[in-house]
């Protein structure tokens, strides 16, 4: 295909939030390469809220497989309506058995995408599966999707809107929770995916109480609806008791959140690519010894973000099934964290 013809692109990302942030440097690329095109992006529903308002989208399509379209009937009439829309190109960052099937269905003449053995001969162009190796940023293995068709692109940074109707929710929680306006305050986040991710309960709570008195800021618990109880955890064991907003925001009021905090301390998750992406410094926290899931592969980006990662060893990493009591998160310790906040919070109080 001559892509000099291509007029409507279809860029598809349904997996996790982080993967979807980190995915936002291909929307502005394809614009950048297609600027007259109609470019929409494909998520799940529980990603919409991080591309919905990219400028340089024209539209943004959900795709629910776990309820509206659930099934293979669904699945198949959900391609017909994609059909409809006359994609030329399909973008596909995390290829799936289901997401290349939908693709296929829908008609898409060129659709790209990683082999990773989920029904790949559907895809017309295939990129060799190499991001288990860990060899360089998730955000550039997506870039790699528009260089495989000659598109000559670099990095560009994140990019997650922040609604007004998110800042007014965000001014009413943290007025209710007795924050006054201009406060300084910092936003721990002590959840994960996975045990094997988690720093312990005790250190978010140390680390908590030691900023505080510290610093003199105010401390902001936040977690998914799931993981609530963690964040009670490490509430119960603060002396100096944090604001509490564990499964209370949006994503969207999430980002609110973070453009007004002077600091956001987190586990390798989600949250910490939004926060990245309206620019708050941070520090992530990393445990397995994996190079799939390593720092190079999944560390924020921005030169506000400091990662702490140990190795300690292992050969192999057993995850959740880990022998040595996930030794490489204890091996972080809170002073470690401390000293980073530390410089992180001068610098923004520009001291």
């Amino acid at each position: 295909m001559d892509i000099s013809k291509i007029k409507k692109i279809l860029i598809v990302r349904t997996d996790r939030i982080g993967d979807v942030v980190l995915s936002t440097p291909v929307i502005t690329a394809t614009r950048e390469a297609f600027p007259e095109a109609y470019i929409a992006v494909m998520v799940s529903p529980k990603t919409k809220e991080i591309v919905t308002g990219n400028p340089f989208l024209n539209g943004v399509i959900v795709y629910d497989k776990k309820f509206k379209h659930r099934g293979i009937f669904k699945a198949v009439a959900f391609s017909g309506w994609l059909r409809s829309k006359g994609f030329d190109l399909a973008l596909i960052l995390h290829s799936t058995a289901r997401v290349n099937l939908i693709c296929f269905l829908a008609r898409i003449p060129k659709r790209i995408g990683y082999a990773r053995g989920k029904m790949d001969f559907l895809l017309t162009d295939k990129l060799e599966y190499t991001k288990r190796l860990g060899e360089k940023h998730e955000s550039e293995y997506s870039l790699d999707i528009l260089r495989s068709i000659g598109i000559n692109v670099t990095p560009s940074p994140l990019v997650m809107p922040v609604k007004k109707s998110d800042e007014e929710n965000m001014d009413n929680l943290l007025k209710e929770c007795g924050l006054a306006k201009g406060e300084r305050f910092i936003v721990l986040h002590p959840g994960a995916s996975c045990v094997s991710k988690m720093w312990p309960q005790k250190n978010f709570a140390e680390l908590g109480d030691i900023l505080i008195g510290r610093f003199g800021v105010k401390c902001v618990l936040i977690s998914s609806p799931d993981q609530i109880e963690i964040g009670k955890k490490v509430r119960d064991l603060m002396k100096d008791k944090p604001l509490f907003l564990c499964g209370r925001t949006s994503l969207g009021e999430l980002a609110s959140l973070f453009k007004r905090a002077s600091l956001f301390i987190s586990n390798d998750s989600g949250p910490v690519h939004i926060a990245s992406a309206v620019g708050t410094p941070l520090i992530s926290i990393f445990g397995r010894n994996e190079k799939g899931l390593s720092p190079t592969r999944w560390k924020a980006l921005g030169d506000k973000s400091v990662v702490l990662h140990k190795e300690v060893g292992c050969k192999e990493c057993l995850a959740h099934n880990c022998k040595k009591g996930f030794l490489c998160l204890r091996s972080v310790t809170v002073e470690e964290v401390v000293e980073k906040a530390g410089e992180l919070l001068n610098e923004k109080a520009g001291k």
